[in-house]
């Protein structure tokens, strides 16, 4: 199962050159050969990084039409709403996440992506299913 993402600092300009080569790199392969999962998962990891966000959000919205029942990458999709000021959005998102499986709640509790979104008072209803959810497993 693939991780979510884990967001660092502000890359640095060489950093950010880097990841300029990279994302030219994924786009290409993305052209050739556009359902390639890995090189799309890599390419919004990247955007992420470079704190592309409305790039970002366009290929977790790919990668969850491809993958519907992937709680990981509904929780990127939910970072990517997150991150762009879509709250509602991120809400039903990590809903959504949870419904299939997703479990990190201290990461999710602590995940800088979401620290707009912490603040919001939607989220009350996140932190409520997540103490449900805890609550069934004992």
């Amino acid at each position: 199962m693939q991780q979510p993402k884990k967001p660092r600092g502000l890359p640095s300009p060489r950093e950010l050159r880097d990841l300029q080569v990279e994302i030219e790199f994924f786009e290409g392969l993305l052209q050739r050969d556009p359902e390639n999962q890995d090189a799309l998962r890599a390419l919004g990891d990247d955007y992420t990084r470079a704190q592309r966000h409305d790039d970002s959000l366009r290929v977790d919205e790919t990668l969850v039409r491809m993958l519907p029942n992937d709680s990981d990458i509904h929780y990127n999709l939910a970072c990517s709403y997150a991150r762009t000021s879509q709250f509602e959005r991120a809400v039903e998102t990590l809903h959504r996440s949870m419904d299939l499986g997703f479990r990190d709640f201290d990461w999710l509790d602590t995940d800088p992506d979401l620290s707009q979104l912490r603040s919001h008072p939607l989220y009350r209803g996140v932190r409520a299913k997540m103490r449900a959810l805890q609550r069934c497993k004992h």
